[in-house]
């Protein structure tokens, strides 16, 4: 008789999962689902409001990413309004964002992420969290981790309003200036980030890769996926997180497409599945083939490592040493081995790191020209960022009144879905051999979706038709009624 092992809930992640394996009379896994199991409703909560208060309530999606979507939110509202912003507006933004992406990656690596290789999955939940890290590595490190990340998230609470839910950026551009005396705090904060930054590379380095269960973990073959892979690249070619266009690499490392993300909707196709909340975006001219990888099926995947395997090189220079590092350890590119997305993470916050020490130092930061008043609406705006979890759209229709009829979000995690779900699957069936997992094998099937650093709070803003519900009534001697409310609204 076949058996189904679950690990519920799914941990250290934003949301709310469960994984289910399904298991042969043998003992070998036949399946693995990656399911989420909660469901929010952003999209349909924008219907009906002023476009310009999108960048104020998107951002309410999630804690974590809420940077994200509100310079999303903001780019479409931009467009939605037909205006440029002022390029000291678009120098702030940026400011700000790289200071989320710094924040956010922070967060995930040393909270999230490294637990799993230090202490390891044989600690044991108990230590398997940041208390058990900062015990492996020491009380003088801990603080470091707590003071850079509090620095990140300072900045952004600088520029933007308030650290957690910004309000700053608005149609046209930002809503106040730069002060020097801000501009002054900054600067130092950005420096040692930058330091920490570097830090957090070395002791990657020194502490994983070092050692050799790590570094099988990350260059061997349970933990890897031959994909598509999307990112945004500045006119260099490189990773920018704010801008861009939209580049495709094939599994081969080839160029796959390039286009302006305003036309998403003609490359990405998104697939439903009745067993999850999550779609299953693809890649249209390849088309949906199921939950299989390579080069005859469309599941690509977006995030850290996805940039780097797409782009030519890092904005800047210390990012990029750190970059060909990479590439030297797995001999070119692409890389598909799925855990080195937390190597690729660290080197895109170097990356933030610097810009951030760049653009506290520009002339012009401190300016005074930071908003174009927008005039009449143009009715459609589509806005494209690279959140910390990978690419996303925010799409935008209005009525002459600029009042939103239709909202689109697709976001990373729901992007990286159809690929969460081959990885868990290809780490259950190399890790469960006789059908009688323990706790640590179960921790490394979780490690394949963690890599992803997913949010699923924002990937589950939308379910076509009806949430399933079910209502009972009961008397003392027992249920008199069931009423239910499938998928398709039956029942």
């Amino acid at each position: 008789m076949s058996e189904r092992i679950t690990i519920s809930p799914i941990t250290r992640l934003e949301g709310h999962g469960k994984i289910d394996i399904f298991l042969d009379e043998a003992g070998k896994v036949r399946d693995c689902y990656l399911q989420v199991v909660e469901l929010r409703g952003f999209e349909k909560f924008c219907q009906g409001r002023p476009v310009e208060e999108l960048p104020r309530i998107t951002p309410k999606i999630c804690g974590v990413c809420p940077g994200a979507h509100h310079m999303a939110s903001s780019k479409a509202a931009d467009e939605v309004y037909g205006v440029r912003i002022p390029p000291i507006a678009e120098k702030l933004r940026r400011l700000f964002y790289n200071a989320h992406i710094a924040h956010s990656h922070i967060l995930h690596f040393y909270a999230l992420a490294a637990p799993d290789f230090i202490p390891g999955a044989e600690a044991g939940p108990e230590k398997r969290n940041i208390l058990g890290l900062i015990q492996a590595v020491g009380r003088e490190e801990g603080r470091e981790v707590l003071a850079h990340r509090g620095y990140a998230q300072k900045i952004q609470g600088m520029l933007a309003g308030h650290p957690i839910h910004p309000v700053s950026s608005l149609p046209g551009g930002m809503s106040k200036p730069l002060q020097e005396q801000e501009r002054a705090e900054i600067e130092p904060m950005a420096d040692s980030l930058v330091q920490f930054a570097r830090k957090s590379l070395r002791l990657f380095e020194d502490l994983i890769l070092s050692r050799k269960s790590s570094r099988e973990m990350i260059s061997g073959d349970t933990y890897y996926s031959r994909t598509y892979y999307m990112g945004l690249v500045d006119d260099r070619g490189c990773v920018d997180f704010y801008d861009g266009t939209a580049r495709v690499a094939s599994p081969d490392g080839s160029l796959f497409a390039s286009f302006d993300p305003r036309d998403y909707l003609e490359h990405i196709g998104e697939h439903v599945e009745p067993w999850t909340y999550l779609k299953f975006p693809f890649l249209k001219s390849v088309g949906w083939k199921g939950l299989v990888d390579g080069g005859d099926s469309g599941i690509y995947r977006v995030n850290s490592l996805a940039r780097l395997n797409v782009a030519d090189g890092m904005a800047t220079p210390l990012a990029q040493q750190e970059y060909e590092k990479l590439f030297d350890f797995f001999g070119g590119k692409p890389v598909h081995h799925t855990m080195a997305y937390h190597w690729a993470r660290l080197i895109e916050n170097l990356q933030a790191c610097e810009e951030l020490a760049r653009l506290i130092r520009d002339p012009e930061i401190t300016g005074e020209d930071i908003r174009t008043l927008p005039g009449k609406p143009v009715g459609e705006g589509v806005g494209a960022v690279e959140a910390a979890r990978g690419t996303l759209f925010h799409h935008y229709k209005t009525d002459s009144q600029g009042m939103v009829q239709q909202a689109n979000l697709i976001v990373a995690t729901v992007q990286n879905n159809a690929a969460m779900n081959l990885s868990v699957k290809r780490a259950a069936e190399r890790l469960i051999e006789n059908g009688s997992p323990d706790e640590a094998i179960l921790d490394r099937v979780e490690m394949a979706f963690r890599a992803y650093d997913p949010c699923l709070a924002c990937a589950t803003h939308h379910l076509p038709g009806k949430t399933p519900l079910e209502v009972r009534l009961v008397r003392p001697d027992g249920v008199v009624r069931t009423l239910s409310r499938g998928p398709e609204g039956e029942g």
